[in-house]
């Protein structure tokens, strides 16, 4: 395996270590509000993953790859133990690092995220975003027209809108590596797998998400056999963005515990 990127973070805070691991499309500012609510008590450190954000752009994207990189990042930082809080996608590579180094993962949340096979709720968004020439682009609200018919949801549209960057010469760049993670969508979608992981583990879902499923709930125990499920009312698939201040609040109670 090719030495592990250095991979971009940004830390708030000082105390305990967590670990926050944004999902598919994410970068490390779309957590801070919670990062900032969490760093009264703790430090807290939001990396980029591999092909997001200000992180390096690399040919492949599998969990154990992820898992790998954090793994040298938190050595690196000399964190050796954390509590490990993962969305979506991100969720994934939380739950890899706690299957694979369970000693570095002192306990484990993942927001809106199964461990076995996802179901393919992007593959329209990507085939959208790759569909986009940002050569041709003069102007930001021309990607928003372009998008509106393609992605109706105004909140989704918005959020993929902040991975466009304007670099130095005036013209547009993506910030994630679209092309790869299209290549690398079935690995995306992949179940994560390993030796049970028997710590404090949390899952939180959205109730107005269907990420979380009650009949799959047996099958993930089996995995993580000390979890427990969390469901925040009024919560999409984004719960840190549609509902801060609950999300917040359970996670202080489960990182106090």
């Amino acid at each position: 395996m090719p030495n592990p990127p250095q991979l971009f973070s940004r830390t708030f805070g000082a105390g305990s270590p967590v670990l926050i691991l944004h999902g598919l499309f994410g970068f490390s500012d779309n957590w801070q509000t919670i990062a900032k609510g969490l760093a009264e008590t703790h430090l807290v450190v939001t990396p980029d993953l591999r092909n997001h954000g200000r992180s390096p752009h690399l040919p492949t994207h599998t969990y154990p790859e992820m898992a790998e990189d954090l793994r040298v990042f938190m050595e690196e930082k000399w964190m050796f133990q954390a509590a490990v809080i993962g969305h979506s996608m991100g969720g994934k590579v939380a739950m890899q690092l706690a299957l694979t180094y369970t000693d570095m993962v002192e306990k484990l949340v993942v927001v809106d995220m199964e461990p076995g096979q996802a179901d393919d709720n992007h593959s329209g968004i990507i085939r959208a975003l790759l569909g986009l020439d940002l050569s041709k682009m003069t102007a930001r609200s021309e990607a928003e027209a372009y998008l509106a018919d393609r992605i109706p949801d105004f909140g989704t549209r918005q959020f993929l809108l902040k991975n466009i960057t304007r670099e130095d010469d005036g013209s547009f760049s993506w910030k994630m590596n679209l092309p790869v993670l299209w290549e690398h969508f079935n690995d995306i979608l992949a179940p994560v797998t390993g030796e049970p992981f028997e710590k404090p583990t949390l899952f939180v879902r959205g109730s107005r998400s269907d990420y979380v499923k009650d009949s799959e709930w047996e099958k993930t125990k089996m995995l993580f056999p000390n979890a427990e499920l969390v469901t925040i009312e009024g919560a999409g698939h984004w719960v840190h963005a549609d509902k801060p201040k609950e999300l917040l609040e359970v996670l202080r109670g489960f990182l106090k515990d």
